[in-house]
């Protein structure tokens, strides 16, 4: 047989080995035999000249590489790939604890409270005469600063600082420095 057909049959070879061992659990012998059939596909294609040798290269290099994804985009979808991964709740929210104590804090979504420690990221918050743990959305947060709930992340409040609190609070409502530029009633020197 001419080197041409050799080649392309151990190419051949080649990708089926990949594809089995993508759905076949063999320990990798498949694939190491998949590797050594695409090795002497290039060889025995450079024994039949270095057109036909390169040809059978590059070849191999533009194919393995789409079968290899292919596979890995399909494989989670057959029935080997579904025992080994297991399949995932439909719903991210199935698998969050649903005790009385998450359900309370989920009723405090929305809700105003005090921050009663600083929170860096995390600290405690007062809500309605009610201590809770707490982490800020990003922010440092001062103790005794406004604050409202926005989520609620494994058993803890999640919250950010309420400006338009602040301009309320008698502590803050003197300081220029808290209010918002606008109600200062400044011109604008850029203007």
């Amino acid at each position: 047989m001419d080197p041409l057909y050799w080649s392309l049959l151990l190419l051949g070879v080649g990708i089926a080995l990949i594809v089995l061992e993508l759905f076949v659990p063999s320990g990798g012998v498949l694939g190491l035999l998949a590797v050594v059939s695409l090795l002497a596909a290039v060889w025995v294609g450079y024994t039949g000249g270095p057109l036909l040798g390169t040809s059978v290269l590059v070849l191999t290099l533009i194919v393995v590489p789409i079968v290899v994804g292919v596979g890995l985009k399909l494989w989670p979808h057959t029935p080997f790939g579904r025992l080994i991964l297991g399949r995932g709740p439909e719903n991210p929210n199935d698998v969050l604890p649903k005790t009385e104590t998450y359900q309370g804090l989920e009723q405090l979504v929305g809700r105003h409270g005090m921050a009663k420690t600083k929170m860096l990221p995390s600290g405690h918050v007062v809500i309605e005469g009610k201590t809770y743990d707490a982490l800020t959305a990003g922010m440092a947060i001062e103790a005794g600063e406004p604050v409202r709930v926005v989520d609620v992340r494994t058993q803890r409040l999640v919250v950010r600082p309420v400006a338009e609190a602040l301009l309320d609070h008698e502590e803050y409502a003197s300081d220029p420095l808290s209010q918002p530029i606008d109600s200062l009633g400044l011109d604008d020197p850029l203007a």
